[in-house]
């Protein structure tokens, strides 16, 4: 096959094409995934934030974090 400068023209951009969507995919997708950094917020995590935000009050966190500790 005779190319002269188009390496990246038909099948090579095409693969190429391929694997950026799949590394795409695997750092932009919303699902869990093993090995991503994030890790989801434990029940206390949630209510402490919840507390800092002002959503609820010190005896809720307190009522909350006796039945999670429960």
């Amino acid at each position: 096959m005779y190319y002269e400068n188009y390496n990246f023209i038909g099948m090579h951009f095409g693969w190429w094409m391929f694997w950026g969507l799949i590394i795409f995919w695997i750092f932009a997708t919303p699902y869990d995934v093993p090995g991503r950094r994030f890790r989801k917020n434990s029940p206390i995590q949630l209510l402490k934030r919840r507390l800092a935000s002002g959503e609820i009050t010190n005896e809720e966190y307190q009522k909350l974090k006796q039945l999670i500790d429960k």
